[in-house]
């Protein structure tokens, strides 16, 4: 018999951490990690509006750091990673590093940015703008979680997490920018109403 998604070992709201923590599923933890999850899913809709073979590239890239960056959040740092018997991969400063070349890339491809912008324009700009929204709230989720911990006297959240992530919206501003300049479109310009 195949296996199961389903176990209902979450039916009375508590799910596990990785490691085998168990918390409420409206944990801070669980909060962070899970909107994480929905920055990824929101960067897979943004792939399915048909970017070019390059801008494709940094996105895949973008989800599968995501990903670590979930796996990352889901794991604390407990007496068990500490000792090795729990082994991640962790976000890492090369990761941030990789997110400023980009920017820095695709911000000279673009003409200077004069007024503010509106999400919008093509398909795949309006995707990435509201990705970096949902990653904004991520972003949120983390520091609420780091000050929690902090004030429960935990160990600290991977430094690289926050960095990760404030970056990455940059990046995705950038990138959405790029995204229309690339369809020929401009970035919807903001006319505040008399």
């Amino acid at each position: 018999m195949a296996s199961r998604i389903y176990t209902r070992t979450g039916d009375a709201g508590i799910t596990r951490l990785f490691g085998g923590i168990s918390v409420r599923k409206d944990d801070l933890r669980v909060e962070a990690y899970g909107t994480v999850d929905e920055l990824n899913a929101a960067l897979g809709v943004a792939r399915a509006q048909g970017a070019d073979a390059e801008l494709d590239g940094v996105l895949s890239a973008l989800q599968n750091d995501l990903f670590t960056l979930g796996s990352d959040l889901a794991t604390p740092e407990t007496s068990e990673t500490q000792k090795g018997r729990v082994t991640i991969e962790r976000v890492r400063s090369d990761r941030v590093t990789q997110l400023e070349t980009w920017i820095d890339g695709y911000e000279a491809e673009l003409p200077p940015l004069r007024q503010f912008i509106l999400p919008g324009g093509s398909p795949l700009a309006a995707a990435l703008h509201l990705a970096r929204t949902i990653c904004r709230r991520a972003e949120r989720r983390c520091v609420a979680l780091a000050q929690a911990e902090a004030e429960a006297g935990q160990p600290p959240l991977n430094p690289e997490t926050l960095r990760y992530l404030n970056r990455l919206s940059d990046l995705l501003f950038v990138l959405a920018r790029a995204a229309n300049h690339r369809s020929g479109l401009p970035d919807v310009i903001w006319n505040p109403q008399p």
